[in-house]
């Protein structure tokens, strides 16, 4: 909630978002091969290196959770996105916070990518294009990406959605 406590009195949160829960799957897929390692390699310890061998195994296989899964969890839990009435702001990092404040004065146009994976999670990546140095910025995995883009650009360039078109009508 940083970035919600350091906003204006006349700024409003519009949309407030983390990455895609999408980036879990394989860490989650990771956690539960390695549990499946973990008690295998601890149950083929010799006897004689027992219990010693088995402590080992098992914290080897907790380093390897660490790197594997909880860091990508810890990842995804403190990468945020929110779209204020004024700026669009980018906060992550665990152990090293990083983040970014891009005023929407800024922004000359805003467009969205999704791959066919992308659209069966119901996510993208929103393209931000900036007047200043950085040029192009992506928010990688950003759910619901279609509705993110069109709140933006409303924001932006006060772009109403259009209504559904329909067929004229012959007579």
């Amino acid at each position: 909630m940083a970035g919600v406590r350091l906003i204006s009195a006349d700024e409003h949160v519009v949309v407030r978002t983390r990455t895609h829960a999408k980036v879990l799957v394989w860490p989650a897929v990771g956690l539960v091969v390695l549990g499946g390692l973990i008690g295998s390699g601890a149950a083929i310890v010799p006897g004689g290196f027992r219990p010693a061998g088995q402590v080992v195994v098992v914290c080897l296989g907790l380093l390897v959770v660490v790197w594997l899964v909880l860091r990508p969890f810890l990842r995804w839990a403190t990468t945020t996105y929110t779209l204020t009435t004024h700026r669009l702001i980018t906060r992550r990092g665990i152990l090293h916070r990083s983040g970014k404040d891009l005023p929407l004065i800024r922004v000359n146009d805003v467009s969205y990518d999704q791959s066919l994976v992308d659209r069966m999670f119901g996510c993208g990546t929103l393209e931000v294009q900036t007047a200043g140095e950085n040029g192009t910025i992506a928010l990688v995995d950003v759910p619901d990406v279609e509705h993110v883009h069109a709140v933006m650009s409303e924001l932006l360039f006060g772009l109403a959605p259009r209504p559904e078109t329909t067929e004229p009508e012959w007579t």
